[in-house]
């Protein structure tokens, strides 16, 4: 399975597949010239992974789409992935996680000091990376979206077993959680190509949908993957006290469901947890959850519909429908 996406994210990223190298490589000599630790690995732990690097493509795929990815783009597509590892180290250290893609945590190979400061270390690289490319608005924008994923992340921390918590608190959420980075990505890629404003708002627009579609087929994997493909338990989420767009369309489908009822009352226990997990994974909220999936990636490629058809933009809409694609 893991090949088969690995082989399917390849072909996708074709067109800017040589830009990506200079990423990677940009990372991994980042990685071997840090000098932070007489223990060589950490840098390159974090940075050398195996990550699926969506966001530094969809940088450079939104640029491509007009033309040829500049230098600047590309510097920008590695600041985009060192803002996302970095959030990944801070977020895995909050949630006391022990495994990312089937590899130890920072936090819990080295200990939550040093996931800390190596997560500052690598918020502050992102940042002079986006200096590099000499754009004000690019760099105000990057800093809105270091502060969105903050927010999203409070947001998640106080909203814990808030069982009256609506989707738009949802929405929200995720937009500031996930949705934030894509549409960055996809925006900043736009900008530094030169392109008119209609085609940055249309390649933004394009970013902000895939962006909360990947998050909601992450919620929806939380309860239909397996523990293997997940590298965490079933329904981690829930059992966490994340309420997700799954269980927000199982609570409106039954609200006198006695899970819910108890769960309401702040009656819940593990076993009572562990059981709600079973009933909304065999629901239809999952197929609910999927759909609305589907109308964001559908939206996302009808953003950029008019914009010029070529390998780029095929790209794109296929990038849409990979989404779908794995979520079962």
């Amino acid at each position: 399975m893991l090949t088969e996406r690995a082989a399917s994210l390849a072909s996708i990223f074709h067109p800017v597949s040589k830009q990506m190298e200079q990423v990677s490589s940009s990372l991994a000599l980042l990685a071997d010239k840090a000098g932070l630790s007489s223990d060589e690995k950490l840098v390159a732990h974090a940075l050398l992974g195996s990550g699926k690097k969506i966001r530094p493509a969809l940088t450079l795929l939104s640029a491509k789409i007009l033309g040829t990815p500049s230098e600047k783009v590309i510097t920008m597509a590695t600041a985009v992935e060192l803002l996302h590892i970095a959030s990944l180290i801070h977020d895995d250290t909050v949630d006391y996680a022990d495994t990312r893609r089937g590899e130890s945590t920072i936090s819990s190979k080295w200990g939550g000091k040093v996931a800390v400061l190596l997560g500052d270390y690598l918020f502050a690289s992102s940042a002079m990376h986006v200096c590099e490319t000499g754009n004000i608005g690019v760099i105000r924008r990057f800093s809105e979206t270091i502060m969105d994923l903050a927010r999203g992340e409070l947001q998640e921390h106080f909203s814990a077993y808030n069982w009256a918590q609506t989707k738009e608190d949802y929405e929200s959420r995720i937009y500031d959680k996930t949705a934030t980075l894509f549409s960055t990505a996809a925006e900043s890629g736009a900008v530094l190509s030169n392109a008119s404003s209609d085609k940055v708002s249309a390649l933004k627009s394009y970013g902000y949908h895939l962006g909360m579609a990947f998050q909601i087929i992450d919620d929806v994997l939380d309860f239909t993957g397996s523990e293997s493909e997940l590298g965490k338990p079933v329904g981690n989420d829930l059992s966490q006290g994340t309420i997700t767009l799954p269980t927000l369309l199982f609570i409106a489908n039954n609200p006198s469901n006695a899970g819910i009822l108890s769960a309401r009352n702040g009656e819940y226990t593990k076993s009572t947890l562990v059981k709600l997990v079973d009933e909304i994974r065999s629901s239809s909220a999952m197929d609910e959850a999927i759909a609305v999936c589907v109308s964001h990636t559908e939206a996302a490629k009808e953003s950029i519909s008019w914009l010029p058809m070529n390998n780029a933009h095929r790209s794109l809409n296929s990038l849409a429908d990979y989404v779908i694609a794995h979520s079962k």
